[in-house]
């Protein structure tokens, strides 16, 4: 605490007693200095706190440090951070919180104004512990307008060749996922212009839901988890009756458990086919020489258990014994220690994390 003292009262009256400290300075005019008092002064040194910011994608290196107060307003911090970095908006920034046991930054970033001081972005759950680690994001929009959106990564997975390419997508909140398709087809190649899409969600490499393009887009979809986009094959069209569409998952043996890995999809099983021809279509569909695809097994899958299948076998006889709760709980599996999948780099429209 540092209060005036009345130099025409006498020390008592100032309440002044034995180990108190008196400071002195000389008159300035307010206009000339930062902290032009001595209160002002022992008010920065005691709100005064160096920040270390980090670009989000490279969290584990400090990009610059600002000297900064405690009390500054959210408002301030962005100011100084764009002045820093020589921005003329600072509303086109985004900070993200600090998880000092885990050395990351905070799932989720810091929506605009929505924390008042500094001391608050930085404090964690223990209110004796504070951080002193930010993480920044430079977008292409103000942030507000950006909140205003829904931000979505797709995958897409290309017809030929066998790759994936990713893109962000924003959209209008309430949007649905026939408005997705109709965006992603501006910025895709497809392999005909008629072509149907179908979108599909992969949790631990198996596919997990499919959205009907009627679909309202879920405001709260973790835009981090890509939502997987394919054309719908041709062949698909033509499917008889007692055709069906599988899943099909690529997984290895680890200590008699199997570990799923790479990209899930559907594929079109015909009524009494057997294991032989499909093999065929799918060595086609992969493009992968005789020598490693002699190493690869097939195998029903169910509840992660998997029933090796041979040549002869009829493989949707399988699947039609089983009666399983959850089209996902059966699949057909690909064991091999390869993915052929290519992995495109990701075509950036916008920043990546929303």
């Amino acid at each position: 605490m540092c209060e005036p003292v009345d130099c025409d009262v006498s020390f008592s009256l100032n309440q002044i007693a034995d180990g108190d400290i008196l400071c002195y300075q000389k008159r300035c005019s307010l206009d000339q200095h930062r902290h032009p008092n001595v209160s002002s002064f022992f008010e920065y040194v005691h709100n005064r706190q160096v920040v270390h910011f980090r670009l989000l994608e490279k969290p584990k290196q400090d990009d610059f440090s600002l000297e900064l107060s405690k009390r500054s307003t959210y408002d301030d911090v962005v100011e100084k951070v764009a002045q820093h970095l020589g921005m003329d908006d600072p509303s086109k920034l985004r900070l993200t919180q600090h998880i000092p046991h885990l050395q990351q930054p905070k799932h989720q970033y810091i929506k605009y104004r929505s924390i008042d001081h500094l001391s608050d972005m930085l404090l964690l759950r223990n209110p004796n512990q504070m951080s002193d680690i930010l993480y920044y994001e430079i977008l292409d929009i103000p942030l507000p307008e950006l909140q205003g959106l829904i931000t979505l990564r797709v995958a897409f997975h290309q017809a030929t060749p066998n790759e994936v390419l990713f893109h962000i997508i924003r959209l209008p909140k309430g949007s649905t996922y026939s408005d997705l398709i109709d965006d992603l087809k501006s910025k895709v190649q497809l392999s005909r212009s008629d072509a149907e899409l179908r979108l599909f969600q992969v949790n631990n490499n198996k596919i997990w839901k499919v959205y009907l393009p009627t679909e309202k887009i879920d405001a709260v979809h973790d835009p981090n988890v890509p939502l997987h986009v394919e054309e719908i094959p041709e062949v698909e069209k033509s499917a008889g009756p007692r055709d069906r569409l599988v899943h099909v998952v690529h997984f290895f043996k680890d200590n008699q458990h199997i570990q799923y890995y790479g990209v899930p999809f559907f594929f079109l099983i015909r009524e009494g086919e057997a294991l032989s021809d499909i093999k065929v279509r799918i060595q086609k569909k992969f493009e992968v020489p005789d020598e490693q695809f002699l190493k690869w097994k097939f195998a029903y899958v169910a509840y992660n258990r998997p029933d090796y299948l041979q040549d002869s076998d009829i493989v949707l006889s399988r699947f039609q014994q089983k009666n399983i709760y959850g089209p996902w709980e059966q699949s057909l599996g690909l064991e091999h220690s390869d993915m052929p999948t290519k992995r495109a780099n990701q075509n950036r429209h916008s920043f990546e994390k929303p």
